[in-house]
């Protein structure tokens, strides 16, 4: 099988830009007069959305004049959130060439292109330069890479010395297998979990020093709760961006996944480390 294929083809089903006009329209906003408060919903293609993004990024210290890397950046809610806080240039890199097109498109809409680029590519061959970036993140991208020994050298060959890498994961938790289709595979065969442990010693054996590995599941667990109340009232949810890609198994993506939050099958967890 084809891995990289399986993966695009999960996230690509063609004509995101026109089926994010739509629920923008629907959400009574001009697709010809975009903010990042509009967008947040649907660009922010993670658990929890942007208030995951907000989390991570509060305990960053970014300057302006830091370079970023957004590893799997998506449709680019992430990166345009990060240069727009705090000034600073963000290069984002995807595998799937759809979301890189759209969140060019989006960029461009914001006037943020002068500071937010994306590259296509693989996480794995990355086109940069060994010590190029003063900080890198990963939102709920390393679901989909077997090699995590590999993945997480080419991160750290990338960064500068001394620079803070932040994962937020889906971990595997204790409550055995998931159901599938998931937001990030429609089967298995896509769906490479590492539990926190693991991603604890792999990162160290590729040279970083941990700061912090947290889980985050109590903060998911209520996000879903008051999400799934919001809709119980008629409200749209914060969260809208799995709904936006995946159409017709959104809803039991969804479901699998908050059975298995629920059941311990996963457990979400961030980390702050650092290159040594």
């Amino acid at each position: 099988m084809n891995t990289d294929l399986a993966i695009t083809s999960h996230y690509s089903r063609g004509h995101l830009r026109d089926r994010l006009d739509a629920a923008l329209a629907e959400d009574g906003i001009d697709a010809s007069h975009l903010s990042i408060e509009a967008l947040a919903p649907y660009d922010q293609f993670h658990g929890r959305g942007l208030e995951a993004t907000v989390e991570i990024a509060d305990q960053l210290q970014i300057d302006a004049d830091d370079h970023l890397l957004d590893i799997g950046s998506g449709i680019g809610g992430p990166a345009r959130y990060f240069a727009h806080r705090f000034g600073c240039a963000v290069t984002g890199i995807d595998l799937t060439a759809e979301f890189c097109d759209v969140a060019r498109d989006l960029t461009r809409a914001l006037g943020l292109q002068k500071s937010v680029a994306f590259e296509l590519g693989d996480a794995l061959a990355m086109p940069f330069a060994n010590d190029h970036f003063d900080g890198a993140y990963s939102m709920n991208v390393s679901m989909n890479i077997a090699d995590k020994a590999a993945f997480y050298r080419e991160i750290h060959r990338v960064l500068k010395p001394g620079a803070w890498l932040m994962l937020s994961e889906i971990a595997k938790g204790a409550g055995g297998e998931l159901d599938y289709p998931t937001p990030w595979a429609s089967s298995p065969d896509t769906s490479f979990l590492s539990t926190p442990e693991e991603t604890r010693s792999g990162l160290v054996q590729a040279g970083f020093e941990i700061v912090r590995l947290q889980s985050t599941l109590e903060r998911a667990l209520v996000f879903g709760a008051r999400s799934r109340a919001m809709v119980e009232r008629g409200e749209k949810p914060p969260h809208r961006a799995v709904q936006l890609m995946h159409g017709e198994i959104a809803k039991q993506a969804m479901a699998n996944t908050a059975r298995g939050l629920a059941e311990s099958r996963i457990d979400p967890i961030e980390v702050l480390a650092t290159k040594r």
